[in-house]
């Protein structure tokens, strides 16, 4: 994955990178990793189709979608670290309801920025074997 998802890049850095706007390669990138569709990531990053294919021709996402990138990307780092990087069973359990989160699945709760915390928390909790 590009260097601006990675854990040492800083915060300033990573700040930079989102007000003006992340490449669309690094969604492509995102899409091509976690075996995502760009329709699918799009949904999740919240843009419609049309926006999709506009930021495609533009090759640059606005601050927003870059910022939601960024959540969504931390978050499936998360996922995927939880089950010892095993994409499959880390989507199957981000696509699957869940006691924890009231028995919505972590991608319904984790469409806000509060809710991708709520779902870091949880995956901080499994990682220390609190069940609850």
């Amino acid at each position: 994955m590009n260097a601006i998802f990675a854990k040492n890049v800083g915060t300033l850095e990573l700040l930079d990178s989102i007000q003006k706007g992340l490449a669309f390669s690094l969604f492509e990138e995102v899409v091509k990793h976690y075996q995502f569709t760009m329709t699918d990531l799009a949904a999740v990053v919240g843009m419609s189709p049309r926006t999709l294919a506009r930021r495609k021709i533009e090759k640059k996402l606005s601050q927003s979608e870059s910022d939601r990138l960024v959540s969504v990307v931390r978050l499936l780092t998360q996922s995927a670290e939880l089950f010892e990087e095993d994409l499959e069973k880390a989507n199957h359990w981000l696509n699957t309801p869940n006691r924890g989160l009231g028995g919505h699945t972590p991608w319904q709760i984790a469409q806000t920025e509060t809710g991708s915390r709520e779902v870091e928390q949880l995956i901080g909790r499994l990682e220390n074997g609190v069940f609850s």
